[in-house]
C-alpha cells in the first residue's frame, strides 16, 4: 500500500500500521486532520496485529473505558459500508462461565455493572449455558453471564479497511519504510530520520506496537511496555461448532474460544508467562512467529480439553506463538509524553487491541486535535508512569505476571506481587519490623494495615478487625500514618501565584503560610486532579498530590507555566510524610515541641521543632479528626518517626483505616469521584471555587448538575461493598458506588456514590445480584459539621 513519494514534510507522522495507527489515522481524517502520513516498517498489520485473535468483549472495569469499547463495535458494524472493505465484524456475543462460587460472584458482579453502562447482561444457569455454546461441558459449572452485544473481527481486514477510510480523506499511507531516530527540538518533536529520508513533523503519534519502547527511547520518552509469547491454536473441524457460535470465555481455566471455519480458536492468558525480547525486537519481524512451545502452552490445553472433550481427540491445525506487548497494569498506553510535546503514543495493548483500538485511535485523535482530551482517559493514560517504569529488567519481571491478569480473579483490593519491593519510604523497615501488611501506589511500598497477610474474598476480610482497631484508635486517641508516597512539588518564581490562579478553582493568593485544597479543572470543568497548595513564602508554594497522579499532574502543571516566571521541582523523594491524626494529637505533639500546637488553626502550616528535628507542621485532615501532617527531610525521617514512636500514645495505621475515615466524612479521591468529567458542582466542592471565576474551566464548574457525589450507607451486615456496585431504583440504574468500605464507627457501611439527577428518594445496591436497601445524604455519615476536624 506504498502511497506516493515520501513527503519532506507533514503535520502529522503515524509510526506503525498496525490497528491502533490505522485507526488513529482514520480519526484524525474524519476530524478534518488530512497533512497526515502514517509509515509502516514492513506491511500493514505485518507486527502483532495479524495474528490477533480478534475478540471484542465491551466490558471494562471503569465507564470510560467500557465507552471506548462500546464505539469499537460500533465503528466495526458499519466500516464495511463506509469502506467497501470486509471487516470479519461479526455480533455473535459472548459466554463466560464459573467454576467456582468465587468466580460466579464476580461474574455476577460484572453483569451488575454492565447493566449499569447500558450493556446487556443475562446471568445464566450451566443448563442454559449449555443452549448457548453445546460443544461444552457444564457439568463442573457453577453458572455463566451472557453478553449479546460482544463479537469478533479479522484484524488484517479491520486495518486495511482503516488504512483505506483513512486514505480516502488524503492520508498518506506508506510502507517499506522504517523510522530510525526522532528528532526533538526546545522540548517538542521536530521530525524522524526514515530510511528513505527526513520527514519534519508538529505532531509524532508512536503506534509501533511491540517497537514502541525503543522509538520512545530515541526521543527520550517512556513508555513501559515488554513483549511476552502469546499462544493460540487452531483445530480442524469439530461436530457442533457453527459460525454463529459465541465467544466462550473460561477464565477458571485460562482459556478462550471462537469458531473458525467450522473448528475453533483456542487460547488463554497462562498466570506465568513467559517474556520475549529481553535483547530487543528484531527487524525485519514481518508475519513471523516464534517456535511452538507446547509446555507453556499445556496449563492452557489442559483446561481446554475439560471444557471441550472433543477437543482430545481433534486435530490441530495450527500453532500461533505471537508475541504481543504488555504494561505493567494490563491496561494500555495512550496519550501526549509528558518529557516531550508533540510526541503521543497508543501503544501496549495487552492482547486486547482489537476491542480498544477503535475507541482508543478515535480518543487519541481528539486529544491531538484539541489539545486535550476530550474524556476521562486516566485509566489508560501514558502519564499514570513515571520514568522508571521503562526500566527492562523490572518490566521484564512485571510482565509475567500482567498477562496473566485477563483471567485472574479481579479480587477487591488485588494487589500485583512482582517486581516488588521497588520505592520504599525511609521508614519501610521500622514499619515492616511492626508487622505491617503492604500495599503498592505508583511503586511505592505503602502500609495496607498492621496484621498478617489476609486472602482475597468479596465477603467480611480477615483483615477488617486490624483495620476496624486502627480507625477507632484513631477516632479515640491518635494513629500514625507514614504517607511518605504523597507526590510533592515546588513552584518557586515571581509569577507563582498567578500560574497557580489561573489553573487552580480555590482563591490561592493567601497568606504566607496558610494551606489550600483545590482542584485543577479542564476546559470542560472536570478535575484534572485536586491539590493541597501550601504558601510557604511569597513566590513559593508547596504542592502536594496523590501518589498514582505525580507524572500526570507535574505534566499538567508544567504546562500551565508556560512562559511565565516560575519553575516547578519534584521534590517527592526529598521529604517524608508522617500523619499524626486524632483528638489526642495536639497533645502529643506539643510534648515533643517547644511550637505552640494550640496556635495552630486548621489550614495553617509553619516549621517547628519536633525531638532534636525540625520540621514542616500542616494542620489538615483527610481522615477526619484533628491532625498534622509532618513533612520531614528525609534524612530526617527515621529520627523523627522513632521520637514520634516513643510516646507510646501512637497507634500506627495504615491506608485502608484512611479508606474507611475519609468515607466515613465524604471526603472525595481523585480517579474515583473526581475525574476529567466530573465537574465541582457535581462533586458537592462548589464551596472551593472562587466567586468571580478567573481560572480554567470556570464557565461549566458550576453549571446545574446532572448527576451527583453522593455518601451512601447500608445497614444490613450481611452486606459489604467494595465499589462498582449499581444503584437501582424501581426505573432501573440510577448510579454507582465508586468507593467503600466498613465503618467500625458507625457500624455499618459507608460508600461514596455517583447517582443521576434529580436525586432517588430510595435506592438498592446491587450486590452480586442481590439488592440491599440504602440511604443516600449530600451530608457526610460521620461529623457532618467537621466539629473534631476544628477541635
Amino acid at each position: 500500500m506504498k502511497n506516493g513519494v515520501l513527503p519532506p514534510r507533514a503535520q502529522v507522522v503515524i509510526v506503525g500500521g498496525g490497528i491502533a495507527g490505522c485507526s488513529v489515522a482514520y480519526h484524525l481524517a474524519e476530524l478534518g486532520w488530512t497533512d497526515v502520513v502514517l509509515l509502516e516498517q514492513g506491511q500493514l498489520s505485518c507486527g502483532t496485529t495479524w495474528h490477533a485473535a480478534g475478540l471484542v468483549g465491551q466490558l471494562r472495569s471503569t465507564e470510560s473505558m467500557t465507552r471506548l469499547i462500546q464505539y469499537s463495535t460500533d465503528l466495526y458494524g458499519r466500516l464495511e459500508a463506509e469502506t467497501g472493505f470486509g471487516t470479519g465484524w461479526k455480533q455473535c456475543g459472548s459466554v463466560s462461565v464459573a467454576r467456582t462460587p468465587e468466580r460466579m460472584t464476580q461474574l455476577r458482579r460484572t453483569a451488575a455493572q454492565a447493566r449499569t453502562y447500558g450493556i446487556t447482561a443475562e446471568v445464566v444457569s450451566p443448563a442454559e449455558a449449555a443452549e448457548l455454546w453445546p460443544v461444552m461441558r457444564t457439568d463442573d459449572l457453577v453458572g455463566a453471564i451472557w453478553l449479546p452485544g460482544d463479537g469478533k473481527a479479522n484484524p488484517a481486514d479491520l486495518t486495511q479497511a482503516l488504512a483505506r477510510g483513512a486514505q480516502r480523506h488524503g492520508v498518506q499511507v506508506v510502507e517499506r519504510v522504517r523510522v530510525l531516530d526522532t528528532v526533538v527540538r526546545d522540548g517538542r518533536v521536530h521530525g524522524v530520520h526514515t530510511s528513505e529520508g527526513f520527514i519534519e513533523c508538529e505532531v509524532l503519534v508512536n503506534c509501533a506496537g511491540q517497537w514502541a519502547r525503543e522509538l520512545g527511547r530515541q526521543a527520550g520518552v517512556t513508555v513501559p511496555l515488554h513483549s511476552a509469547e502469546h499462544y493460540y491454536i487452531v483445530t480442524a473441524p469439530i461436530d457442533g461448532v457453527r459460525p454463529d457460535l459465541s465467544v466462550l470465555r473460561d477464565p477458571d481455566g485460562y482459556a478462550y474460544f471462537k469458531e473458525e471455519v467450522g473448528g475453533l480458536v483456542v487460547g488463554g492468558f497462562e498466570p506465568d508467562a513467559k517474556p520475549w525480547g529481553m535483547d530487543g525486537i528484531p527487524h525485519p519481524f514481518e508475519f513471523q512467529l516464534l517456535d511452538e512451545d507446547w509446555d507453556q502452552f499445556s496449563i492452557i490445553m489442559e483446561n481446554a480439553v475439560q471444557r471441550v472433550p472433543a477437543l482430545e481427540s481433534t486435530g490441530v491445525r495450527m500453532f500461533y506463538n505471537g508475541p504481543e506487548s504488555f504494561t505493567p497494569d494490563n491496561m494500555f498506553l495512550l496519550g501526549e509524553a509528558p518529557e516531550v510535546a508533540g510526541y503521543f503514543v497508543a501503544a501496549g495493548f495487552n492482547s486486547a487491541g482489537i476491542a480498544s483500538a477503535g475507541g482508543a485511535g478515535r480518543a487519541l485523535a481528539e486529544w491531538i486535535v484539541n489539545g486535550s482530551p476530550t474524556s476521562d482517559l486516566w485509566p489508560a493514560d501514558l502519564r499514570r508512569f513515571a520514568p522508571w517504569a521503562g526500566n527492562p529488567a523490572w518490566l521484564r519481571e512485571r510482565v509475567t505476571e500482567t498477562l496473566g491478569l485477563h483471567y485472574a480473579m479481579s479480587w477487591p483490593n488485588r494487589e500485583l506481587e512482582t517486581a516488588r519491593p521497588l520505592r520504599r519510604s525511609p521508614v519501610h523497615h521500622l514499619l515492616a519490623a511492626s508487622g505491617a501488611c503492604f500495599g503498592s501506589k505508583m511503586g511505592w511500598e505503602r502500609v495496607s494495615y498492621f496484621g498478617p497477610a489476609a486472602p482475597y474474598t468479596f465477603e467480611r476480610p480477615e483483615w477488617q478487625a486490624h483495620v476496624d482497631a486502627e480507625v477507632t484508635a484513631c477516632r479515640t486517641g491518635a494513629a500514625l500514618f507514614d504517607q511518605t508516597s504523597f507526590a510533592k512539588f515546588v513552584l518557586k518564581g515571581p509569577d507563582a501565584c498567578q500560574v497557580l490562579r489561573r489553573l487552580c478553582c480555590a482563591e490561592v493568593d493567601v497568606e504566607v503560610g496558610r494551606v489550600v485544597y483545590t482542584g485543577m479543572l479542564n476546559d470542560r470543568g472536570g478535575y484534572e486532579s485536586d491539590l493541597t497548595l501550601t504558601r510557604v513564602a511569597r513566590d513559593e508554594y508547596l504542592v502536594v498530590s496523590g501518589s498514582a497522579q505525580a507524572t500526570r499532574d507535574f505534566d499538567h502543571l508544567s504546562k500551565g507555566i508556560g512562559d511565565q516566571r516560575a519553575v516547578l521541582v519534584d521534590v517527592t523523594s526529598a521529604y517524608a510524610v508522617f500523619g499524626v491524626m486524632g483528638p489526642e494529637s495536639r497533645s502529643i505533639l506539643q510534648s515533643l515541641s517547644s511550637a505552640d500546637f494550640t496556635a495552630f488553626d486548621f489550614g495553617t502550616s509553619r516549621l517547628v521543632d519536633l525531638g532534636h528535628a525540625t520540621v514542616r507542621a500542616t494542620r489538615v485532615t483527610y481522615v477526619g479528626e484533628l491532625g498534622w501532617e509532618l513533612y520531614v527531610p528525609t534524612e530526617f525521617a527515621v529520627t523523627v518517626y522513632e521520637t514520634l514512636l516513643g510516646t507510646g500514645r501512637l497507634t500506627q495505621a495504615g491506608y485502608y483505616a484512611i479508606e474507611a475515615m475519609r468515607l466515613e466524612k465524604g471526603y472525595r479521591a481523585w480517579g474515583r469521584e473526581l475525574g476529567p468529567d466530573l465537574t465541582p458542582a457535581e462533586a458537592g466542592l462548589r464551596f472551593t471555587c472562587r466567586p468571580g471565576g478567573g481560572y480554567r474551566g470556570a464557565e461549566r464548574a458550576l453549571t446545574a448538575p446532572a448527576r451527583r457525589v453522593v455518601s451512601l450507607t447500608v445497614d444490613d451486615p450481611a452486606a459489604h461493598l467494595w465499589g462498582g456496585e449499581s444503584l437501582l431504583t424501581d426505573a432501573g440504574p440510577v448510579g454507582y458506588v465508586t468507593s467503600a468500605a466498613y465503618s467500625p464507627t458507625l457500624g455499618r457501611v459507608v460508600a461514596l456514590a455517583v447517582v443521576a439527577e434529580p436525586l432517588p428518594g430510595k435506592v438498592q445496591v446491587d450486590l452480586a445480584g442481590a439488592l440491599y436497601p440504602a440511604q443516600i445524604s449530600l451530608k457526610a455519615p460521620y461529623d457532618p459539621t467537621s466539629s473534631r476536624v476544628k477541635a
